[in-house]
């Protein structure tokens, strides 16, 4: 099987994404999406590759790590993130109790209860690309057991699932990337289409530089 160059892989992020250096627990989360990659996508499209480790970087931090969604969020922030769900004298009633922000921002949709439920809060995003609500759960098999989203190789295989085959937002890689198309920005939608592209484009771009093969 044709590998990817570790050595080379690394010494270019130190050079682009890492200046200060690539901490072990970064190591080990590129790793892992490397391993998954070399395993079950290396006949792919290197720029999916290249995509898919961006928005890990661009949704769980430069650690690579899977985290819990923050929602620790002020009233002001809560009216920008949220604006049908808090008017202002909400805002001002939910800010910084994350729990309660949850389940009022997630209630009645995604296959979430009501507010009281706590599905919001049961349901949070956690991954590298943070899945959300009942439905997404029970779709990777983890609806009694959300925080396995959390498990490394869980989350590599949700994050590879929702990106390849577009069941988090029904845009996939293919949409973006292929021989006619290389939409480094467009590509955002896959995961969060309101969220400006440029940024994980540019990460995105570091990485593709980065992917080199031994055999």
């Amino acid at each position: 099987m044709t590998r990817i160059n570790r050595d080379f892989f690394f010494d270019h992020l130190h050079d682009r994404l890492y200046p200060n250096g690539v901490s072990q627990p970064a190591v080990d989360g590129h790793e892992a999406i490397l391993d998954e990659w070399e395993t079950h996508h290396a006949a792919s499209d290197d720029r999916w590759l290249a995509y898919i480790l961006a928005t890990a970087h661009r949704e769980a931090g430069p650690a690579m790590q899977p985290v819990s969604e923050n929602l620790n969020y002020s009233a002001q922030r809560l009216r920008q993130v949220f604006p049908g769900r808090f008017n202002v004298a909400q805002a001002a009633d939910y800010a910084h109790q994350p729990e309660r922000i949850a389940n009022r921002a997630y209630a009645n949709k995604i296959g979430n209860g009501n507010e009281t439920s706590g599905d919001g809060w049961h349901y949070r995003g956690r991954g590298l690309a943070q899945i959300t609500g009942r439905n997404n759960y029970a779709r990777y098999g983890i609806v009694t057991t959300p925080d396995k989203a959390l498990e490394p190789a869980k989350a590599v295989q949700i994050l590879f699932d929702g990106m390849i085959n577009g069941t988090f937002t029904g845009r996939s890689l293919s949409n973006y990337f292929s021989p006619t198309t290389a939409d480094w920005v467009g590509a955002r939608r896959i995961v969060n289409p309101g969220q400006n592209g440029a940024p994980t484009a540019a990460d995105a771009k570091a990485y593709y530089a980065a992917i080199s093969y031994t055999t």
